[in-house]
């Protein structure tokens, strides 16, 4: 079992930055894939990012691309997310996951967090 707890979430202007952490539980933790996602009032959950076990590979949604880095420290079981050039359009609750049963970019994995709520001011 595997909980996640993610942190760092606010009110920010567009522009801004913020970072957002995920923290796992469990000592299983660096052998898994990691993902944050979103979602927005009104609309789907959707991929932001994903590494990979080691850290060595990420990938991202177009809308992020260049703007937002994913990282994780395996030492300290936490996974993080930086965002840079926030927009508006960022604005939803970010979730961290855990363990992908399929393709990273779908929103079946085994382990969630809560959410961390993102709003970015125009």
């Amino acid at each position: 079992q595997v909980q996640l707890v993610e942190s760092g979430g606010g009110l920010v202007q567009a522009g801004g930055s913020l970072r957002l952490s995920c923290a796992a539980s469990g000592r299983t933790f660096s052998r898994y894939d990691m993902g944050w996602f979103r979602q927005a009032p009104g609309k789907e959950r959707e991929f932001v990012a994903a590494i990979s076990p080691s850290g060595r590979i990420a990938q991202y949604a177009d809308s992020v691309k260049g703007r937002f880095t994913i990282s994780r420290d395996n030492t300290k079981n936490t996974v993080s997310l930086q965002m840079n050039s926030l927009k508006p359009e960022d604005t939803a609750a970010y979730y961290c996951a855990s363990d992908p049963r399929g393709s990273w970019y779908s929103n079946e994995y085994n382990y969630w967090g809560q959410g961390t709520q993102v709003t970015v001011s125009s």
